[in-house]
């Protein structure tokens, strides 16, 4: 199982997937085993939803960044 791959799959389904984004804000565990499909213990799910959360930062903050960029 590549962590990154999954990461990258967890973030996209979080941006585009309404309903998945709640559970992952209610219940990260379980949101993210939903997606791997297996139960792993909670210290590997827990780095995967630190990269997600960390992924989703810098998303959010390249957005921002570009939003600033077309007011100048």
């Amino acid at each position: 199982m590549d962590i990154k791959e999954q990461i990258t799959n967890i973030v996209e389904k979080v941006t585009k997937d309404e309903a998945f984004k709640e559970k992952f804000e209610k219940e990260p565990i379980k949101a993210v085993e939903e997606v791997l499909g297996v139960d792993l213990p909670d210290e590997i799910i827990e780095q995967v939803i630190q990269g997600v959360k960390a992924k989703l930062s810098i998303e959010t903050l390249s957005q921002v960044a570009g939003a600033i960029k077309k007011l100048f």
